[in-house]
């Protein structure tokens, strides 16, 4: 008897709106050769689309009749906050762990997003067939991520050494697993009776809380039906209370069909998602974009979910007519003439929806895009190719939200910033296949300032004959520092009308604006200019001539004053699982930086956060080095905190 009647996705319909599941987890788990499983190609070929390994993909079909989205998120760290979207919209997500216990340990930071989330979530452990340790001390590894109680589903069956099957907790049956097929049934191993057992009673216990039926029975010792098990089971899952863990290996076939079953009977219908976030059932279609992507034969896609339905195509909603709506049965845009409530679908020409916002209704809740922590300076070899570049870059700030593209008001570069080093080359990448462009790309410049360090009095004049009237205008200014961070300042104290007060407007601007460029190159701040004395023509002075002396005795006077760069120094707050800790204090100190202090991650058990000062020099590659001393883990924010000398290292 095999596990289950069917070999594969079928496309029947059983007359159930269409729910959709999100498969997250690390890079290397296995998750997109589980998504190619789940919802294999006719063909047998690869999946039609973008980079799996840092591209979002949507793909349709359906399991014993029932309608299903699945969205398979990137596994790279760079591309988190596409997991973060993909949340936004799904009725449950499939966390894929490696069945290695180190690998699968980098699953903590996408547990809190699931629980911040409150999405429905399956665990299951990939490449089972290379398990070398306990399923005990993974599931136990894994709980200390999560305040979910996980619930181990499967006993891993052990032949020579390695996993060949499982038995079924709550069913009690054994299977064998078997390439590409469906498993085999076979007779539980009686040595592996009393481990069954054990799960078994775990499994009771953590859902004795959410039926009161089960809670009579165990109290009283008698066992309960598996019928009885899974009624409290799918409450608890669908509250997000419970996590069920499943194992298999996606390479081989092992476990999708198991993996379905537990989808198709433990995943809430779109209604109850919907009235989960507060959607009400009733009124005109709602829509909610949670992806942008321009190019192909389609054009402009805004991927959407639709919360309220149907909605067909041609439809107006929110004064914008939708031009066309696509499912993705095999990677390629298909078009359709209408979508049911729970849908995922690319509508087409939806000019100025930006991602995460809502059509038909108010707005729904969305993630915001994380900070940037790693950025490129760029620009187009050829200036004639900077308009082009322009529209690119504004389209690809349309597709990826997490990318931010600023115009730098002192060095005059385009800013491109992102999530990390992958996250720009791909970036790059991307823009050079839509546009064109040859790049120039490079380390942006660090905006130092300058100031100074002792008080100077500085004479200019200036004389000038060039036949009628002529250039004159003389001015004794003090140029000193003033503390940090207070900025520029002008006073006077002429007296007895030596500089007429028509004059001195001039000698202010003309003072300020001989601080954008210090001796050193670079702005100058914190400094007091002060008019003393000067002296006049009555012909031959004017704004003009005030301003060239002003500038001159400005020039001279800088020079002379112990002219200082400044650096500017950053709030950094770094967070980490607190293994890494005393890590991360040597890594940041290495990069001159000065410990503030630490304390636990508020709602991260086992998470610290630390801070520190650190100069903006440092925070270069300071993401690359961190994720690598961290197992990926660590992130940053940082935000300016004041200037200060530069050092060096």
């Amino acid at each position: 008897m095999s596990e289950d009647k069917v070999s594969s996705v079928n496309n029947g319909s059983s007359g159930r709106l269409p729910r959709s599941v999100a498969l997250v987890g690390p890079q290397a788990s296995g998750k997109s050769t589980l998504f190619e499983a789940m919802l294999p190609v006719g063909s047998g070929r690869r999946s039609a689309g973008r980079d799996p390994g840092t591209e979002m993909r949507l793909r349709h079909g359906s399991y014993l009749g029932d309608p299903w989205a699945l969205l398979d998120t990137p596994g790279a760290v760079d591309f988190a906050y596409d997991a973060g979207c993909a949340l936004a919209v799904a009725d449950a997500a499939v966390v894929v762990c490696d069945a290695d216990l180190v690998r699968a340990m980098v699953v903590g930071p996408l547990f809190h997003q699931l629980e911040e989330a409150a999405v429905p979530t399956v665990v299951f452990i990939n490449k089972v067939d290379a398990l070398t340790g306990t399923i005990r001390d993974m599931l136990a590894a894994l709980q200390a991520e999560t305040r979910r109680r996980l619930v181990l589903r499967q006993v891993p069956i052990r032949e020579a050494g390695a996993v060949t099957g499982y038995v079924d907790v709550v069913s009690g049956r054994a299977y064998r697993y078997r390439r590409g097929a469906a498993s085999e049934q076979i007779e539980t191993p009686e040595t592996l009776r009393p481990r069954e057992a054990e799960a078994r009673g775990a499994l009771l216990e953590a859902l004795v809380d959410h039926d009161d039926e089960l809670f009579a029975k165990v109290v009283e010792d008698l066992e309960p039906t598996p019928d009885e098990i899974y009624r409290p089971l799918h409450r608890g899952e669908a509250s997000g209370a419970v996590i069920s863990v499943l194992l298999g290996a996606a390479e081989y076939g092992y476990g999708i069909r198991r993996l379905w079953k537990t989808l198709r009977h433990d995943v809430p219908d779109p209604g109850k998602t919907a009235t989960q976030r507060g959607i009400p059932a009733e009124g005109p279609p709602l829509v909610q974009v949670f992806r942008t992507r321009h190019g192909g034969h389609a054009g402009r896609l805004s991927f959407a979910r639709v919360w309220r339905g149907p909605l067909a195509d041609g439809t107006t909603i929110d004064s914008r007519r939708v031009g066309g709506l696509h499912r993705f049965p095999d990677g390629e845009a298909h078009k359709v003439a209408r979508a049911e409530t729970g849908d995922l679908v690319a509508i087409g020409r939806l000019e100025g929806v930006a991602t995460g916002a809502t059509l038909g209704g108010p707005a729904l809740d969305f993630p915001a895009p994380p900070p940037p922590v790693y950025a490129l300076a760029i620009g187009a070899e050829d200036r004639k190719e900077e308009v082009r570049l322009s529209v690119a870059l504004q389209r690809l700030a349309e597709e990826d939200l997490a990318l931010s593209i600023r115009q730098d008001a002192d060095s005059a570069e385009t800013i491109l910033a992102g999530q990390g080093e992958l996250h720009l080359r791909t970036a790059v990448d991307r823009l050079l296949a839509a546009s064109g462009v040859r790049l120039q790309c490079r380390r942006p410049q660090l905006p130092l300032r300058e100031t100074i360090r002792h008080a100077v009095v500085q004479h200019a004049r200036l004389k000038r004959q060039t036949g009628g009237h002529g250039q004159f205008a003389d001015v004794k200014l003090q140029i000193a520092p003033r503390p940090r961070g207070t900025g520029f300042h002008f006073g006077e104290k002429v007296v007895g009308g030596t500089v007429p007060r028509r004059f001195i407007p001039a000698v202010a601007q003309a003072a300020e604006a001989a601080t954008r460029e210090g001796p050193l190159g670079h702005p100058v701040v914190d400094v007091a200019v002060t008019l003393l004395d000067g002296g006049f023509h009555s012909v031959d002075s004017s704004d003009m001539a005030f301003a060239t002396a002003t500038r001159m005795a400005m020039q001279e006077g800088l020079a002379k004053a112990e002219p200082v760069l400044l650096e500017p120094y950053h709030q950094v707050t770094v967070a980490v699982p607190a293994t890494f800790t005393a890590n991360v204090q040597r890594l940041l100190s290495g990069r001159r930086g000065q410990i503030l202090g630490f304390a636990g991650k508020p709602g991260m058990t086992g998470w610290d956060e630390v801070q520190a000062l650190l100069p903006a020099g440092e925070l270069d590659e300071l993401i690359v080095e961190l994720r690598s001393q961290t197992q990926g883990l660590g992130t940053y924010t940082h935000s300016f905190d004041h200037l200060a000398e530069a050092r060096g290292r």
